[in-house]
Parts: C-alpha cells; structure tokens; sequence
C-alpha cells in the first residue's frame, strides 16, 4: 500500500524528465497516486507526452496558464475522467531572459507583467477551478514551487525573486480562504538543483558551491531529496500544514554563515592586509 493510493491529481509544469516537478511527480506515481499532466505549447508536448506515457496518465492537455479557457477547459477535462481531486501542483515560472541578467531596476514594465502573471497571477487561476473539485473530493493539497529569492536578493534572480514573493504571499492569502474545506495551500522552496531551467540564471554553478559551503549537510539537495519533500506536502502526511514555505536545501537557508565561510572570510582578510 502506497501512501497516494487512491489520490488523483494535476501537475502544471512538467518540461522535462531532469526537472523538479518532474522529480515530484516520480515520487507521487511511485507511492501510488495518479497523475494528470498539462503542457505549455506545441514545442512542450513532445517532451512531457512520454513523460506521461511512463506514468499511465489518462489525460496529458495542453494549457496556457495566462488564459481562464485553457485553465478551466483542463479541469473541465480533468472532472470527465477522473471522479476525485486530491492535489495540484504549480510547477509553473517563466521570465524573459534579458529582465534576469544586469541590475534589476531595468526590468521593462512588459517583462514585469509577464513573469508575475506566469508565475504567480496563474496560482490564483489554479485554485479557482481546483477548489470546487477539491472541495467535492473532501479536501486535498495545492502545492507551488519557489525559491529563497523571494525573500533575499540573489543575484540573476532579479524580477523572478518579485514573482517567487507574490507567489509565497498569495498561498498564504489562498491558505486562509481555503482552510475551511479542508484544502492545504504550501510552497516548496528548494536550493541550488541542477536542471534545465536552473541554466537560465547566470553564476549559477557559484551558487551550487556556495549552497554546500554553507549548508549544514555541506551539499545541495538532490532531485530525489526535493521530490519526497514534494510527496510529503501533496499526502494526508502533511494533513496539519498549510500557509507553509518548506524548504529543502539542506539547510542553507536557516544558516547566516557556516564555520568554513567564516574561515574563508577569515583568510581573505589575512591576504588583504598584507
């Protein structure tokens, strides 16, 4: 018996077999769950199609997380096949490249609206066709990714570190309206992992030695590490926890500094004054 067993639901986001939503999912199917997927665009489709394929997933839909039709059309879709809602995960971020390079008081007022509305707008487009599903089922989990850079100034981060804060908030707001029903509202905040769209920030190989110097389990978390945080917050396992940011960075987040970058620190200074 599998903890998912008998639990059905949507992941938006999935691109690729090497991404975190896709390290969720793996977890979810593995523990029993059944899983609905979506993707972006024509281009998408013919890497999350076998994705879904491996997975037994009845239903593989294209959307657009910026249109009302195409959202509703998935959970119009997805109530035909499937008679329960246990879980949505928002997997779902996107900014233009140039607004994530150089100083972030550039970014355009286009870029600005894009990646808020793509990245945290679409959460609120999410619940408003989960919740009366959820609702029916008896409650369940929704579930979106972030990042530190919601609450830090990372470098190359810039306009997705906004959305990533928006994102956080409206769970928040989304957690007190929902609570009522039984429907748990999280994010999952993971450090440094190595993935495709991870190659859209630049330096990013310096933040992946700067995680494992500083974190207390001195390394980054792996896809597997993050997808069973993501099982967690999905499965009655989590039935206590809502309104949450659940990190899984092995801790570099709870540490203002570690021994080694203190000593680090401390030599500098030495090379300095001479």
């Amino acid at each position: 018996m599998g903890i998912m067993d008998g639990k059905k639901g949507i992941i938006f986001g999935v691109s690729n077999k090497h991404g975190i939503a896709n390290a969720i999912a793996e977890q979810i199917y593995a523990a029993g769950g059944e899983i609905a997927f979506t993707y972006a665009n024509e281009a998408m489709e013919k890497r999350v199609k076998p994705i879904a394929a491996e997975m037994n997933a009845k239903m593989c839909i294209e959307c657009d997380v910026t249109k009302d039709e195409d959202v509703k059309k998935v959970f119009e879709e997805y109530a035909k096949i499937y008679d329960r809602l246990d879980f949505v995960i928002h997997a779902v971020a996107f900014a233009n490249r140039e607004d994530l390079l150089g100083d972030f008081y550039t970014t355009s007022r286009e870029g600005w609206d894009l990646a808020m509305h793509v990245s945290a707008y679409s959460l609120l487009t999410l619940t408003k066709y989960a919740k009366p599903q959820m609702e029916k089922t008896g409650g369940g989990s929704i579930l979106a990714l972030t990042y530190l850079g919601s609450t830090h100034a990372v470098a190359n981060y810039n306009i997705m570190g906004v959305a990533k804060a928006a994102l956080e908030s409206s769970m928040r707001f989304i957690a007190m309206d929902l609570g009522k029903y039984n429907i748990r509202c999280n994010c999952l905040s993971a450090g440094p992992v190595k993935t495709l769209a991870a190659k859209g920030i630049g330096g990013f190989d310096k933040m992946l030695k700067f995680n494992s110097l500083k974190a207390p389990l001195n390394r980054t978390p792996s896809l597997e590490d993050v997808g069973k945080a993501g099982l967690y917050l999905a499965s009655d396992l989590s039935s206590g926890v809502t309104g949450q940011v659940q990190f899984v960075d092995c801790g570099a987040s709870s540490v203002f500094a570690s021994l080694d970058e203190m000593e680090c620190v401390s030599q500098s200074e030495v090379l300095v004054s001479r």
